[in-house]
């Protein structure tokens, strides 16, 4: 029988609300979305797009590393932007992060994310 396990690191920010940072379950991750804190002290690192972009993806590789995967395992990202007219820059910085083959994905504006940040990723992911 297959049992969930809850994923934890402190390279990453600490959930902000009763949620894990992942949870495991088989061989599946799945990472909840992250947004742009600095996990040493929980402050938001910009108020610019391109940073805020980075510490996300930032964050998500180090909650997949911590559970034995990878960004090169992720199987679907979801990206959730506050402006869409981001949506240029932040897909600049997720092809750095994403080099080939690529996870499905996909990426809409929303009304308000989490501390009022301007991006944030979830994803899901495999582990051998």
């Amino acid at each position: 029988m297959l049992a969930q396990k809850i994923i934890h690191t402190d390279q990453a920010p600490k959930a902000i609300g009763p949620y894990s940072q992942a949870v495991q379950f088989g061989n599946l991750i799945f990472v909840s979305g992250q947004v742009p804190l600095n996990p040493k002290t929980g402050d938001l690192v910009s108020e610019e797009i391109n940073s805020q972009t980075i510490q996300v993806l930032e964050n998500l590789k180090a909650i997949l590393e911590s559970a034995n995967s990878s960004l090169k395992q992720v199987l679907k990202t979801q990206v959730f932007l506050k402006d869409m007219n981001d949506f240029v820059k932040v897909n600049e910085i997720y092809a750095r992060y994403f080099t080939d083959n690529f996870p499905a994905r996909i990426a809409v504006q929303v009304a308000r994310l989490p501390k009022d940040v301007l991006v944030e990723i979830d994803a899901i992911a495999f582990t051998k």
